[in-house]
């Protein structure tokens, strides 16, 4: 975990705590005017084998270089802020809950990659413009830890309902929604289960049954969760968190003795469709290099690369996704879902209403 400089800064709703970025390579000097070099900014999520990365510096003679900023939802408000004199080349990581965000800030110039033809048609949007393109997708959803509730003899949440039961009291935490992207998915989650009338109401219940909020996700999954192997490490005393349904495998594959089964489950009741979109940087220093990430970013090299590193479903047809990765982390069946017009009229209102209603 990279240790952050944490700053105040004001972008739509108001100041939200943002890390300063973290460098992975050369110097941090902004955008690349160099013709060599181009520059990634993503999240702290962002993971690629060496191998793949090395064959596209290879084949493209451009040298990567990446910028990572902590949560999704920080990013992203970072990058809006820096736009005139951006960090680097190409973003990465902007997801559907924030895209209306970063398109109406002007965060992206339009390209249409090598292989945008070939992205699966439910998730490309844009198509008149080609500011951003999909990368991946994946769900967000309550993770719960099997040994706490096998312990007390104690099912575990399936629904966005059972969270509120008196039987799940101070067991959750979850991500700040003004901060974090999965924070956000989780409150629009709820607004498309119970709708614009209900869903204040929800979160009334959800406080009272003694919900806690962190600032994002690396806290409430490696801190707070007592489910994952860092959380249990810290001390995490919250046996469910807002995660991924991807969240599973990486306990597996990842896990220094490996279990045959996967220590955390999924409560697919609460799950809501995400997905991560790339695009050039507006005043990008290197936009011949961006594009040629851009168009990496679809090959069949790097899609079938990304479910072992960033625990992410590829979005391009055909693409593989190996089977310890369908065996611990199914994407949900049913998940909830909301046009990215609604998200992009009712969700800063959304924003401002949940944080006077659940951190005051």
């Amino acid at each position: 975990m990279h240790n952050k400089t944490v700053v105040a800064v004001a972008v739509g709703l108001g100041f939200v705590a943002l890390p300063a970025l973290t460098g992975c390579g050369a110097s941090d000097k902004g955008s690349s005017a160099d013709s060599t070099t181009v520059t990634l900014v993503s999240h702290d999520s962002w993971a690629v084998s060496k191998n793949v990365l090395k064959d596209f510096e290879k084949r493209s003679g451009y040298k990567v270089r990446v910028l990572t900023d902590g949560d999704a939802g920080q990013a992203v408000n970072k990058a809006i802020l820096t736009k005139d004199n951006p960090q680097g080349d190409v973003f990465f990581g902007v997801d559907n809950t924030l895209l209306s965000r970063a398109l109406d800030n002007g965060l992206f110039q339009p390209y249409e990659p090598k292989g945008s033809d070939l992205v699966l048609p439910q998730y490309r949007v844009d198509q008149d413009k080609h500011r951003v393109t999909p990368i991946d997708t994946g769900d967000i959803c309550v993770n719960y830890d099997k040994a706490y509730f096998s312990e007390h003899k104690l099912s575990p949440p399936q629904s966005f309902a059972d969270l509120v039961k008196p039987e799940y009291k101070n067991l959750l935490v979850t991500e700040n929604a003004a901060t974090s992207s999965p924070g956000l998915g989780f409150l629009l989650g709820s607004a498309a289960r119970y709708g614009d009338s209900g869903w204040q109401g929800y979160w009334k219940k959800l406080k009272a049954n003694g919900v806690k909020v962190v600032d994002g996700w690396e806290q409430a999954y490696s801190q707070e969760f007592s489910g994952s192997s860092e959380g249990r490490k810290a001390g995490g005393d919250r046996p469910l968190v807002v995660s991924y349904a991807s969240s599973p495998p990486a306990e597996v594959i990842y896990a220094k003795k490996r279990p045959s089964t996967a220590p955390t489950g999924v409560s697919y009741g609460t799950c809501f469709r995400q997905t991560e979109y790339a695009g050039l940087l507006s005043n990008a220093g290197n936009t011949k290099g961006g594009k040629a990430f851009l168009d990496f970013l679809l090959t069949e090299e790097f899609q079938d690369d990304m479910p072992l590193n960033m625990f992410v479903y590829p979005v391009r047809e055909g693409a593989q996704v190996p089977p310890d990765f369908t065996k611990y982390g199914a994407q949900a069946k049913s998940p909830e879902t909301m046009t990215a017009e609604k998200i992009a009229a009712r969700r800063d209102q959304w924003v401002k209403s949940w944080t006077s209603l659940v951190l005051k």
